[in-house]
């Protein structure tokens, strides 16, 4: 009987393509300077304003781009080379972050620029993101395609950990226009990854109808797909209740827990530790059975631990729950994201990822609006509560209709062949 392959090897097996290799190593260096930009210009914005308002308002610039345009970013997907898209998409938010360090360091920027500025990387979101996503089966393969979406969560949360808290030291010591500068420039890792890996692009059937037409047939398919319209409805609870609670980080940093921009960085790095650790456990499996299971759980863990997390007073307990609260979150993301893309036939790929993209980052901005609304009225720990409630009730609900979900799931895996 042979033995089955160590952890280590399992973990690891969608690098052993090349492509993937230099798209993993360039996304390592970008990914973290990603994050710092993200700390650095929620605190610009608290630093410049105080307004817990115009905090969600942020939330709501820089992402809602993805909730407007990600399904004409699809149809872009499906039609063009996505290895193209990619490194226009890429381009242009290393010129955002340029501009953006230019204003700060030169203490020039004010808050409707900054506004601008994240409206505009949206915009390069909502084509980025359903190509990246759509991408990833051509550098891996099918076989080794869930290994390489649980590397990449593992990747931007890897990122995630440490971003944040060197954001925090930066701006604690130089300003947040430093930041943004280390930003600009760690996006010539992605590029230059993208621009040497070696590629024989498989021809695709040529699309027919209009954009509109092809809208609507993604639309169409996602929505008579009862197991990815359910998974993609439970991820949009998420992002909608329940991951917003970081739009509000500097308010629990600052006036609740007192650790000021050090302790956001501490916070959003523990957030990230723990969806780390989570995106590491999932690569190490190597089938579909039971993932179903764990998104569940993890919507259900997700919300109770934000719940845990808005009552806490102390800093360090509210730092251990966050570890919980990425750890959850990331296993019910992650596994969403598995489980659909190993469903969808690739002519609709691009299309679905871009409806994914607006469950997990198009109804951010809406949540992060509301969050900033409520959070003004009623304080920032009962708004985390309310939300965490509304995503643990959505993941109990899940579950209750699991056995259906199996076996439309199996039933339509087994009628799903590679284009």
């Amino acid at each position: 009987m042979t033995n089955p392959p160590p952890k280590l090897a399992l973990l690891a097996r969608a690098l052993h393509h090349r492509n993937y290799r230099l798209f993993f190593a360039g996304q390592l260096i970008s990914l973290i300077g990603t994050w710092m930009q993200t700390v650095a210009q929620s605190w610009l914005v608290y630093r410049l304003t105080g307004s817990a308002e115009l905090l969600g308002l942020m939330g709501f610039a820089s992402q809602g781009p993805v909730f407007l345009l990600a399904t004409l970013g699809g149809v872009v997907a499906d039609r063009f080379d996505r290895h193209r898209i990619m490194l226009i998409t890429q381009t242009s938010a290393m010129v955002l972050a340029a501009v953006l360090a230019v204003l700060t360091l030169t203490e020039r920027v004010q808050v409707w620029e900054l506004f601008t500025l994240a409206a505009l990387l949206g915009v390069s979101n909502a084509f980025d993101i359903p190509a990246r996503q759509a991408f990833i089966v051509e550098m891996v393969g099918r076989d080794d395609l869930p290994n390489a979406i649980a590397l990449n969560s593992s990747l931007f949360n890897g990122a995630r950990l440490f971003g944040p808290a060197i954001a925090g030291l930066v701006v604690a010591a130089g300003g947040e226009g430093w930041c943004f500068t280390v930003n600009a420039v760690s996006y010539l890792a992605v590029i230059a990854g993208l621009l040497a890996m070696r590629r024989h692009p498989e021809p695709r059937q040529p699309s027919s109808g209009s954009v509109l037409f092809n809208i609507r047939e993604g639309v169409a398919f996602v929505a008579g797909h009862g197991p990815i319209r359910a998974l993609m409805l439970l991820l949009g609870i998420a992002s909608l209740m329940g991951i917003s609670y970081t739009v509000l980080m500097p308010i629990f940093a600052d006036r609740i827990l007192g650790g000021g921009a050090a302790g956001l960085g501490i916070l959003m790095s523990a957030s990230g530790l723990g969806a780390l650790c989570a995106a590491m456990l999932l690569a190490t499996r190597s089938k579909l059975h039971g993932l179903e299971t764990w998104v569940a759980y993890g919507s259900v863990g997700f919300g109770l631990s934000l719940v845990l997390f808005s009552l806490s007073p102390w800093f360090w307990l509210s730092a251990a729950i966050l570890v919980c609260t990425g750890f959850c979150f990331m296993v019910q993301m992650a596994s969403s994201n598995t489980l659909i893309q190993m469903m969808v036939p690739d002519r609709y790929r691009g299309r679905t990822m871009a409806l994914y993209s607006i469950m997990f980052i198009g109804m951010t901005p809406f949540g992060a609006l509301l969050s900033g609304i409520l959070a003004g009225r009623v304080g920032a720990p009962p708004t985390v509560a309310l939300g965490g409630l509304i995503c643990a009730a959505a993941g109990l609900l899940f579950h209750r209709h699991l056995p259906r979900l199996r076996v439309e799931r199996q039933r339509r895996a087994s009628e799903t062949e590679p284009d």
